[in-house]
């Protein structure tokens, strides 16, 4: 080996060596990898959601059935609908909706994960009979609801007929009974989705929280309350956002139930965006009864995160 096939020798005085143009820093390099693994997800959002959105927010400026060309009309199917005594009666009713299943949910899907979060024989068939609705088609559910509450052959009817509360006609067909009969039916499709929920969030409380209340002297209900109430708070605000949101969204399991009956008395507000679009083919009134129940469902979740995150947690 000759002299010039070494390496010469490291004197000290080397000048760094330049970044090329084309290397990018690591930070930015982790971005560029992040955004291209969003751009699918972010192209389908694009696509099969605010495109619809800025759709739907023109069409809701228009005079449109499907026929003839649409017809720029500005405001007025906003004026027309706060003026409409069917949108009136459909938000009421979505509203009662909501007030009525949403609190009775949560509640209801808390009050059953702290109970099976206990350790007793059978527990694993509770949960799974309890959470086994909510993978259930909707559809299936409610044909099966109203085949029990048929006035003819139903034995939901039959019993409750037998011991007075509601009439020979039919749960479904009462006006009084048709929408306690749908909520009913809600909160126990639903239930079981978001017990696991907060039965997720128990089983990520420390035991010995727990134990420090209790060897303070801190009783069940108080061990409850100032511990793993708080504690929850996360799976909390998760919980009542999504069954608000799913409430004030519910259409497919009233549709077939009742068909919005009788007499309108269950018919929500995205029945009536069916029955405008797709029935009557006035697609633009739809459309502005589509971006107003936007509105409200935006609004009433930023005042549940505003809530629930004033009264976060962390541990």
């Amino acid at each position: 080996m000759t002299i010039l096939d070494e390496a010469p020798p490291a004197t000290g005085r080397e000048r760094p060596v330049p970044p090329t143009r084309r290397s990018l820093k690591p930070s930015k390099r982790r971005s560029v990898t992040a955004w291209l693994f969003l751009a699918p997800s972010l192209a389908v959002l694009a696509a099969f959601m605010v495109y619809p959105m800025i759709q739907a927010a023109y069409l809701s400026m228009t005079d449109y059935n499907l026929i003839r060309a649409a017809e720029w009309v500005g405001l007025d199917n906003y004026v027309e609908l706060f003026q409409d005594a069917s949108f009136w009666n459909a938000f009421w009713n979505t509203v009662l909706y909501a007030v009525v299943v949403t609190p009775i949910t949560v509640v209801l899907a808390l009050a059953l994960a702290i109970f099976l979060d206990r350790q007793f024989v059978g527990r694993a068939f509770v949960r799974t009979a309890i959470f086994l609705p909510f993978i259930v088609s909707l559809g299936i559910i409610a044909i099966a609801w109203a085949f029990l509450m048929d006035p003819n052959i139903g034995l939901v009817t039959y019993w409750l007929s037998q011991v007075g509360v509601v009439s020979s006609q039919g749960i479904l067909s009462d006006p009084n009974w048709a929408m306690p009969a749908v909520m009913f039916v809600g909160v126990w499709k639903n239930v079981g989705f978001y017990m696991v929920i907060y039965l997720a969030g128990l089983q990520s409380i420390p035991q010995e929280l727990r134990e420090a209340a209790r060897l303070d002297g801190a009783g069940a209900w108080q061990r409850f309350r100032h511990v793993t109430l708080p504690l929850l708070s996360n799976q909390t605000m998760l919980v009542s956002v999504m069954a608000l949101i799913a409430t004030l969204q519910a259409f497919d399991q009233i549709y077939v139930m009742t068909h919005g009956g009788p007499y309108f008395k269950t018919e929500t507000l995205v029945m009536l965006i069916y029955r405008e679009g797709f029935q009557e083919l006035r697609f633009g009134y739809g459309a502005a009864i589509s971006w107003v129940l936007l509105l409200f469902v935006f609004l009433l979740s930023m005042i549940q995160y505003g809530f629930f995150q004033r009264r976060q947690v962390r541990f």
